[in-house]
């Protein structure tokens, strides 16, 4: 991304140069004076001065050069430029005669030094503008990525855990700077966050207003005409199948289940006769099946289960369970297992002997006692 400095702007950034001139002149020709009144030799302030102010001009015009190429300035370059205004503050403290020349002399060369720095970072700036490249971050940017690339390899790999528990840490350490100073990032940055808050607006607008969709195609366009039988396909899609089972019923409630069914199956909705009359009645109809009288089954017959329209009892199992081992010897034990597998209930021996004594209790006394019965 390129651009071009606006009439207004070449205006006002030559206005802000003019000062920056006018201070290091004025810092340079302090200077020279200072030093000349020390040693009363103009070569010599001429010397400091070019030693001094100078050299940091000139470190500042090298920097504005190489970033109109499109590089990064190399290291003796940033570090001469604040190196070069603090020997040459020194230089003027070193050549007093007291303190208080010693605070004048070490001030002055600042003036020119300042006024330095301040063109050649004006002018960086107005080649990072017009380029859009700044190779200074971009450099830092390289130099930190590296840094963390270097880092995270060695906590990741290195056999000392010390060593690893310190990359770990500058790793950290270095993702805090990662992007410091690239224009180009922000400004992507910006434009993904101006993005997603625009998406945002737009649905929240489009909910608090409800605005239709296409205002001209509903205009325009006939509404579309749907059959009966659509309109009950996608309303019995939407309900439970209990619930469409009964309202079916109730439109038709002489239909048996089985025409239920068949109905519902036009609609979209799978349902057999079984479920439909379970639905209806909350259980299946009763099938009631005559047969003729048949002969006595033989004795192993008993031994089947046996299917009982009631639930036996315990104790009617046992009962069952003796008088179809009436016909031989048998024990408690005998009655247990018969129970267990005919009638599929545990039950215990002696629960077995209490239900027999009982019954026994029970049953009426039908011998002819003494003293009773009519007169002779």
């Amino acid at each position: 991304m390129t651009a071009k400095l606006s009439k207004g702007q070449t205006i006002i950034l030559s206005a802000a140069a003019l000062p920056m001139v006018a201070v290091g002149a004025f810092g340079g020709a302090g200077t020279y004076s200072n030093i000349v009144t020390e040693f009363d030799r103009a070569a010599t302030a001429i010397g400091v001065v070019a030693a001094g102010e100078g050299v940091t001009l000139v470190l500042a015009l090298v920097m504005v050069g190489v970033t109109m190429l499109g590089q990064a300035a190399p290291a003796p370059v940033r570090i001469g430029l604040w190196v070069t205004p603090i020997s040459a503050g020194l230089t003027g403290v070193v050549v007093a005669d007291d303190y208080t020349e010693a605070v004048v002399y070490g001030m002055t060369p600042l003036a020119m030094s300042a006024a330095a720095e301040g063109l050649g970072f004006l002018a960086r700036r107005i080649v990072v503008y017009t380029t859009g490249t700044d190779m200074e971050a971009q450099r830092r940017n390289a130099a930190t990525m590296q840094r963390l690339a270097y880092h995270q390899a060695r906590a990741a790999k290195h056999p000392d855990k010390r060593v690893k528990w310190w990359s770990e840490r500058a790793s950290w350490r270095l993702a805090r700077r990662v992007g410091h100073g690239d224009a180009q990032l922000g400004h992507s940055l910006v434009d993904v966050q101006r993005e997603q808050l625009t998406r945002g607006a737009g649905a929240a607008l489009a909910d608090m207003y409800a605005l239709p969709a296409t205002v001209a195609e509903t205009a325009t366009e006939a509404p579309a005409r749907h059959s009966a039988t659509e309109v009950l396909r996608r309303r019995f899609a939407e309900m439970d199948p209990a619930d469409a089972i009964r309202v079916a019923h109730d439109a038709h409630p002489d239909a048996p289940p089985a025409e239920l069914a068949s109905m519902l199956i036009t609609y979209g909705v799978i349902v057999d006769a079984v479920q439909v009359a379970l639905v209806l009645h909350g259980q299946p109809d009763e099938v009631t099946v005559d047969r003729d009288d048949a002969d006595d089954a033989p004795d192993d017959a008993d031994d089947a289960p046996q299917v009982s329209p009631l639930a036996l009892t315990k104790k009617q199992a046992v009962l069952d369970a003796v008088t179809a081992l009436r016909h031989g010897p048998f024990t408690s034990s005998d009655v247990v297992e018969r129970v267990k597998r005919i009638n599929r209930i545990t039950v215990k021996p002696a629960y077995v002997r209490t239900v027999l004594s009982r019954e026994k209790q029970a049953e009426p006394d039908e011998r002819p006692r003494p003293m009773e019965g009519g007169y002779a």
